[in-house]
């Protein structure tokens, strides 16, 4: 699956919980960028970003299982990067922070999938291989037929999955991997002559533009 279809389906569906093929991986995450708030901010606003940004509560450990679930979920293809080189866990690490409520459900659901981990492989998330990271993570990325016992994790899943979706797809890599131009610039020549001829009308060089 690629990584469009991939974001049509979660568009689509809350069936949309897509994962990538074990190959369509990178081998491991590479370092995150550091999370940038916009230019625009009052200077209030910058000063609340600065404190948010400066204070800690998801360790090293638990924001590289992040790294790893969000490159699972956006994984590097074609000329565009990978969830963490778009900067999503730095991304998840400030709104946990700026909107306590993720807190708790993020923590758990690491805590959940490390538990779940160990027990069926004897090592962490991040500790096992790509393939048996698969393994959990189909388990629990499809709600409709996720197993009574899986129902913790796929909650925490489909979590990460809209915070990594949200990251990327606000980012300037998300936005050209999107193909999203935005508002440009562009040179107006002034109203073709065939349009004029058809209609009658004369070219005015108050309000047309012409070589």
């Amino acid at each position: 699956m690629k990584r469009r279809d991939t974001l049509k389906a979660l568009s689509l569906s809350s069936l949309g919980m897509a994962v990538l093929p074990t190959t369509d991986l990178v081998a491991a995450p590479p370092d995150p960028k550091p999370f940038k708030t916009t230019p625009a901010r009052i200077p209030e606003e910058i000063e609340r970003d600065k404190k948010i940004m400066a204070d800690k509560f998801l360790t090293p450990a638990e924001l590289a299982t992040i790294g790893i679930l969000a490159d699972i979920i956006i994984p590097a293809e074609g000329k565009s990067g990978s969830a963490t080189q778009a900067g999503v866990p730095a991304f998840i690490d400030f709104i946990v922070k700026d909107m306590p409520q993720y807190q708790t459900p993020i923590r758990g659901g690491l805590r959940w999938l490390d538990n779940h981990s160990t027990k069926r492989f004897g090592k962490s998330f991040a500790g096992i291989t790509p393939k048996q990271r698969i393994e959990i993570v189909e388990d629990i990325a499809y709600p409709d037929d996720v197993k009574p016992e899986f129902s913790h994790g796929a909650a925490f899943f489909s979590q990460i999955r809209n915070l990594t979706v949200t990251g990327f797809y606000t980012t300037r890599m998300g936005f050209d991997d999107l193909g999203y131009m935005g508002n440009t610039p562009n040179d107006w020549q002034g109203v073709p002559q065939d349009v004029l001829d058809k209609y009658g009308l004369k070219y005015d060089p108050i309000y047309d533009k012409k070589d």
